[in-house]
């Protein structure tokens, strides 16, 4: 049955994927979390400045890593995840504004943001949407901000290409997401230049920070 509230069936697939894993997610995820994600996210996370957008904030781990006394705004897709991010920044004691939207189309105002994260988002966005998305962050960044994507990418080393190649099918089935992102391919035609790579484990993991071109 169709959703009006979601624009295709993988946007569709993908809400439902984090409804459902919402509650467990945060164990899924920790062993991933503690043994290397933490301290990338704090490597972005060090970067940014101003008005903030944490953009498809899941179950809010990059917020540990906020600049002190920074605004931010944070938006998912998922009204479940955001409900997990919500008690973690009770905890942490943020203010922080949680808005539930479609990184595609967020509704927000035009230039609203010096600094926009994206951590292990777009390999979760429909490959049929990933310029939409990007088009949209490129609006909502201010004059001389940043965008900083932190995601999956296909490494160079056949090691760690075999062993994604044997999680790709559960990280399908349970996160709506995929090892072949791509990304950099929409960079241009959504108005972003890449100012700077790098590249974490062998190219599996890739830090891209954007600038509007």
């Amino acid at each position: 049955m169709r959703d009006e509230r979601f624009p295709d069936f993988g946007t569709l697939r993908c809400a439902r994927a984090y409804e459902r894993v919402a509650p467990f997610y945060d164990l899924l995820d920790g062993p991933y979390e503690y043994l290397w994600k933490r301290r990338l996210r704090s490597v972005v996370m060090a970067r940014t400045h101003g008005r903030i957008l944490d953009a498809a904030v899941g179950t809010g781990k990059n917020m540990p890593f906020y600049p002190p006394g920074s605004e931010v705004v944070v938006v998912d897709l998922s009204d479940a995840m955001l409900a997990r991010a919500r008690q973690r920044a009770s905890r942490l004691g943020l203010d922080v504004t949680l808005l539930q939207r479609d990184l595609a189309d967020t509704g927000l105002p035009d230039a609203s943001f010096d600094s926009i994260v994206a951590a292990f988002v777009f390999c979760c966005i429909p490959d049929a949407r990933k310029g939409t998305a990007l088009r949209e962050l490129r609006r909502l960044l201010a004059e001389g901000g940043r965008v900083y994507l932190l995601d999956y990418t296909k490494p160079r080393g056949p090691a760690l290409r075999t062993y994604m190649r044997v999680m790709a099918p559960w990280l399908r089935f349970m996160f709506s997401a995929s090892y072949d992102n791509y990304i950099e391919q929409h960079f241009t035609s959504a108005g972003l230049k890449l100012e700077e790579q790098r590249d974490f484990f062998g190219g599996g993991v890739v830090l891209y920070v954007l600038r509007p071109s």
